[in-house]
């Protein structure tokens, strides 16, 4: 929903969770616009609480990361945040004066081709937004849209350590409702400044110009990101110093295709702070599999990925 006046004040829709935290530093800062999605395949229409924040926070959490997650939405959609509340994720909500609210229709079997229209956005976030006394192993911006997260905010966390973006917070831009992705014209300064990079094949190949998907991950690294992660229909790869390590998709169907990137990046940067470049893309890929094949985020166990490890790798 949306309201005609800016609010003086961002308010904690959760002030006495915070009042009552303890733990102050986390494995994953994650910040994120709540949406509220409409998904349109062949098959059907359903309606869900999604968003980039939504399906990080919840798959990184089901794997053991400690892990807040911070979101904005309008006062009158609070009772989306109970998605959070089912899968046991520490958050905070701050107002907005409209709540992000996005429909995808899907037009092929594989859900790699789609339109995006954006129906309502949220405010930017602002560095205010997260609290002075919290840090973060990976500071995870989890953007849906151009101007959600703005590059003077980047570059301002970057100033307080790793930082994790998605090119698709940059690059996708609301033309009055459809969105199309765009050129990113900061791009070299902003990903110089992150530790963490994640695209897709498109994305990739509208930043570069290069359509061979190793050669884009290696130019996109050569600009500064530190590690830079590649996702497409057949296999999630990532360039680390230099080199190129990769795992393959194998879903058994794709009912569960929307949130498949952001579930594979959440899950490769918790997993990658304490294991090599290769084991973090496979684990990634086998549990973002799992995921795609039931809507909604991962609801899995560290067992169900280890399984799939070593049944299908």
């Amino acid at each position: 929903m949306c309201t005609g006046r800016c609010p003086d004040v961002i308010l904690d829709l959760n002030r006495g969770i915070e009042d009552r935290m303890t733990t102050r530093h986390y494995d994953l800062l994650i910040l994120g616009a709540l949406s509220k999605d409409i998904i349109v395949t062949p098959e059907g229409i359903e309606h869900s609480v999604g968003g980039a924040v939504v399906y990080s926070a919840v798959a990184a959490r089901r794997i053991g990361a400690n892990l807040l997650a911070i979101t904005k939405l309008h006062p009158d959609d609070n009772t989306a945040l109970d998605v959070f509340a089912r899968h046991d994720v520490p958050h905070m909500a701050r107002e907005s004066r409209c709540t992000t609210s996005i429909r995808n229709t899907y037009h092929t079997p594989d859900r790699d081709r789609r339109t995006c229209e954006a129906i309502a956005m949220a405010d930017p976030f602002t560095p205010g937004d997260i609290p002075p006394d919290i840090t973060a192993d990976v500071y995870y911006l989890g953007g849906l849209m151009k101007g959600e997260f703005p590059e003077s905010f980047v570059l301002d966390i970057a100033g307080r350590g790793r930082v994790a973006i998605d090119a698709q917070g940059f690059m996708r831009v609301n033309e009055n409702g459809p969105m199309v992705f765009r050129d990113w014209v900061r791009k070299k300064e902003v990903i110089s400044a992150v530790h963490y990079l994640k695209t897709d094949a498109a994305e990739a190949e509208i930043l570069t110009g290069e359509t061979d998907r190793i050669r884009a991950a290696e130019i996109l690294a050569s600009w500064g990101a530190k590690e830079v992660m590649l996702t497409h229909s057949a296999e999630v790869l990532v360039c680390v110093d230099g080199e190129i390590r990769a795992a393959p998709f194998t879903a058994r169907n794709l009912s569960g295709r929307t949130g498949r990137g952001d579930t594979c990046f959440a899950s490769y940067c918790f997993w990658r702070q304490r294991h090599t470049p290769q084991e973090a893309c496979r684990f990634a890929a086998a549990l973002t599999s799992l995921k795609m094949e039931r809507p909604g985020p991962f609801t899995g166990t560290l067992q169900d990925v280890e399984r799939a490890l070593a049944d299908r790798y």
